[in-house]
């Protein structure tokens, strides 16, 4: 019900405003600015980093309902998602979401375990996002811990041309054969509302609502209504429900700038466990009782978030300043399946829990030259949090820990040339859990031509070890699983040549290409390894990881019509460490290519949109218990999109109407999977749901 009233507000709300200034639904095309590893916002091509974008108008032909959605489309991104826990998180060159940082305007999000790391990505929506950043390779300097294999960057909206801008949508979409609108009922349900407002020249304020209801995908499961004694309750992908809402305040007069935007969201998740008890009710009648045992989730997350961008004389500064909450909360509960209802309950209470008071200040410009320039930086962190409760309680209380972490940072840009740029660049960070680190990055940018730069970097980043791996301890009589206090940070390292060429032909083609190689090495990697048979587990620093990136892009552009073509190899290799064995340590490589084509008919801005991509067999070593090492693999797979767009009534209105996952990829096949301390390993991964068909209605007004 919620949903329908939600669906009718929105388009209420859209026809009520009076129209302002006409504007399209697509986004104009202006010069790509990035800020990303920057003094300032910088034109893309001159950036010094090698930064892939993805704009507010790509995004809105993916018809992607979350930034999950959208980076799946991005070679040598892999999302990972958790079916269990309902989380996806981002896997660049190799490396899981542990090693990647998550920012929303410059600022590392919240999550369960810390902040800016192996953030679940279903949680952020696209409703209000102009673009997203991504760059690849150690950002130690710029970023800090977690940045190992790279950051994504989400750049929300923050400006509008009109007096008075509305937007929204109503999207509707079946989760492979399965959807209905009942309140019990299958599919996913998208709305969203956004209303932005130039309160005068100076002052400019943007409220946005978005909610989205994923139902559930049973697969070969049958569903929380099933009590047979098979293993075969509940679904392959659990239901959730989010809601999310952001509020922004933004002024700028001058050469100041600064804004305050408040978000907030719920989510709530159910795992329905697929074991049934059978209990006897000794009722004289031979009448039995079926039950499961099931746990419902409950995440509250709330950002405060402050950015200023002013000069004090001729030094520029930018500050960033939040405050952010996340609690994900739990109970489990006795569930009495044939008669629909719930027997028994615990009491709720955290499962993860983490308070974050985070600052980060730049200042630049000190010599107010054009040729040479310095910056000079802070970042503080302050977590508050409790440690996983991977293994189940910590003796009946979870174990709370403070983390402090502060950092100085200090690089410098010199254009020695026209043609020619150079930025070095160091950081000492210090903990009162850790010994100080050191990072450091050396960039240059050659303009080769004036439509082609080459660009080297080398950089380096550490990642702190989380609450589990440093506090976890569970033992019973089957597990002995122990965290590790005395673990030291990871490091990690990488180095990068990038090049890229632009240029247009006579009869109206506009061509760009480019070629990447990047490699990237981690040691001291956390992992946790058997140091005593048959089931004594213990975190430990053994591991290095090293990877291998060669990629190439050509894109071609004539009018209406866009075409990208891309392809990579990946190369990995793992160096692990058991009781009485060691891994091979040779390099498995992972080959991807992808293709995305967009065209517009002119007569009626109808638009039709494809995207392709394709993930060759992976291989990976894996641990097989005392005989030691062997070789596993997960299966390729296929992935293409297609979608039609068509703007009407003045383009305040667009319907949409596509599929997704046309090859109906589900399970891969794998013998890569090794069991854990407390798990067995599986002979399949679960990675999508399905082929999908959906339908959108925007609005404009």
């Amino acid at each position: 019900m919620k949903k329908k009233v939600l669906s009718v507000l929105s388009l209420s709300v859209a026809l009520w405003m009076n129209a302002q200034e006409k504007d399209s639904l697509n986004q104009k095309k202006i010069d790509e600015v990035v800020i990303t590893g920057q003094y300032m916002q910088q034109s893309i091509n001159k950036s010094i980093y090698k930064v892939e974008v993805i704009d507010a108008e790509q995004i809105k032909n993916m018809a992607a309902t979350n930034v999950a959605e959208v980076l799946n489309q991005s070679l040598n991104i892999q999302i990972t998602p958790d079916t269990r826990s309902g989380n996806s998180t981002a896997n660049i060159m190799g490396l899981n979401g542990d090693y990647v940082k998550i920012l929303i305007d410059n600022i590392p999000v919240v999550g369960d375990t810390g902040l800016g790391s192996n953030i679940d990505l279903t949680k952020i929506t696209l409703s209000n996002i102009e673009r997203i950043e991504i760059v690849k390779g150690s950002m130690g300097v710029e970023y800090g811990n977690g940045a190992v294999a790279g950051v994504i960057n989400i750049i929300t909206k923050k400006t509008s041309t009109k007096k008075v801008s509305v937007r929204g949508s109503v999207q509707e979409e079946t989760v492979r054969d399965n959807y209905d609108l009942k309140k019990r009922g299958n599919g996913r349900h998208i709305q969203n509302l956004n209303i932005d407002y130039n309160i005068s020249n100076e002052w400019f304020a943007s409220i946005n609502f978005n909610h989205n209801q994923f139902m559930g995908y049973e697969g070969e499961s049958k569903g929380y209504k099933y009590f047979g004694q098979d293993n075969q309750r509940g679904y392959e992908w659990n239901p959730k429900d989010q809601y999310d809402a952001s509020a922004l305040l933004r002024y700028t007069k001058n050469k100041t700038t600064f804004f305050y935007k408040l978000s907030y969201l719920n989510e709530n998740f159910n795992f329905y466990n697929p074991e049934v008890s059978r209990n006897p009710l000794n009722d004289g009648v031979g009448g039995v009782s079926y039950e499961s045992r099931d746990r419902k989730y409950n995440t509250d997350r709330w950002v405060h978030q402050f950015n200023i961008q002013t000069n004090l004389g001729h030094i520029r500064y930018m500050g960033d300043f939040s405050y952010q909450n996340q609690d994900r909360k739990y109970y489990d509960y006795n569930y009495d399946i044939p008669n629909r209802a719930i027997k028994s309950r615990q009491d709720e209470k955290s499962y993860y829990k983490t308070d974050v008071i985070y600052s980060r200040g730049m200042f630049s410009n000190f010599l107010d030259s054009k040729v040479f320039d310095f910056q000079l930086g802070y970042e503080l962190d302050y977590t508050n949090g409790y440690a996983a409760l991977i293994a189940g309680d910590f003796f009946g209380e979870a174990v709370k820990r403070k983390i402090f972490t502060y950092s100085n940072f200090l690089s410098a840009e010199w254009n020695v040339s026209d043609k020619f740029s150079l930025r070095p660049g160091v950081r000492l960070s210090l903990s009162e859990n850790f010994n100080n680190q050191y990072n450091y990055s050396l960039s240059a940018r050659y303009k080769t031509s004036e439509n082609s730069n080459l660009r080297a970097i080398i950089g380096s980043a550490n990642r702190f070890p989380k609450y589990d791996e440093l506090y976890t301890y569970f033992v019973n009589l089957n597990h002995d699983v122990q965290g590790n206090p005395d673990l030291n940070p990871e490091k990690g390292f990488s180095a990068g040549l990038f090049w890229n060429q632009n240029f247009s032909v006579d009869n109206g083609w506009k061509i760009a290409y480019g070629v990447d190689a990047l490699y990237l090495d981690v040691r001291d990697r956390i992992e946790m390894v058997v140091v005593k048979q048959p089931s004594t587990y213990k975190y430990m620093n053994l591991n290095t990881y090293r990877n291998l990136l060669f990629s190439a892009n050509v894109d071609f552009r004539k009018d209406q019509f866009a075409l990208s073509l891309r392809g990579s190899v990946n190369g990995t290799s793992v160096s692990m460490n058991e009781l009485t064995s060691s891994s091979p340590t040779d390099f498995q490589y992972l080959v991807q290519a992808g293709a995305s084509a967009t065209y517009k008919l002119k007569s009626t801005d109808t638009n039709f949109a494809l995207y392709y991509k394709f993930t060759g067999p992976d291989r990976i070593y894996v641990s097989d218990g005392a005989s030691g090492f062997r070789l596993g693999k997960v299966d390729s797979f296929h992935m293409m999109d297609f979608i039609v767009s068509q703007p009407f009534w003045n383009k305040h209105f667009e319907i949409s109407a596509g599929v997704k996952n046309i090859f109906d990829v589900t399970r891969l096949n794998s013998t890569a999977i090794a069991g854990s301390a407390h798990t067995a390993a599986n002979g399949f991964v679960n990675l999508y749901y399905g082929r999908s068909y959906f339908a959108r209605l925007m609005f404009q007004f």
